[in-house]
């Protein structure tokens, strides 16, 4: 069999690939007029209301818990929503270390839940301080999601930071 070389039109970069976009077609969730958010903690001066305030990226306000340890945020809809996407924003200028998330959803009002993403990010200040995160859910009839935040799995007492979550 005869093949005859075809051109191609290509192109070459030497920088790192970008990250995924954010699909810019589906319309983020205003989450403080849709659900109560529950939490387990969180510094008078690091409220989770800064999770929800719009800013985005290194050196913007966040939510830090006001104990070490093991750390759990629920937003409870109001009404099912349909999830297609999460975006999540963590910085940690301080300190080194690796934090855990487990994501999950409930269908049924919060009885039972479904994990859907579980990632840890290593944070090594000056250097690694800040992460960004885009997943697809895809998931329908959410009543809760919640997010279980294992600050350092090295097991030394650490406090669970967020930057912001956007849902669409």
């Amino acid at each position: 069999m005869h093949s005859e070389r075809r051109d191609i039109r290509k192109r070459i970069v030497r920088d790192a690939c970008p990250p995924p976009p954010l699909d810019t077609e589906l319309p983020a969730l205003d989450i403080p007029t849709i659900a109560t958010v529950i939490i387990t903690s969180e510094e008078a001066d690091h409220p989770i209301e800064h999770v929800f305030d719009g800013q985005r990226g290194p050196g913007t306000s966040r939510w830090r818990a006001a104990v070490p340890g093991e750390q759990c945020l629920i937003i409870n809809f109001d009404m099912p929503q349909t999830l297609h996407q999460l975006v999540l924003d963590i910085e940690e200028p301080d300190v080194t270390r690796t934090q855990e998330l487990l994501i999950s959803v409930s269908s049924d009002g919060g009885r039972t839940y479904r994990d859907v993403v579980r990632q840890e990010y290593n944070f090594s200040p000056p250097g690694t301080t800040y992460e960004r995160e885009t997943w697809a859910l895809n998931t329908d009839r959410v009543t809760h999601l919640a997010i279980r935040i294992t600050p350092d799995k090295g097991g030394r007492a650490g406090l669970a930071t967020l930057t912001s979550i956007m849902l669409a």
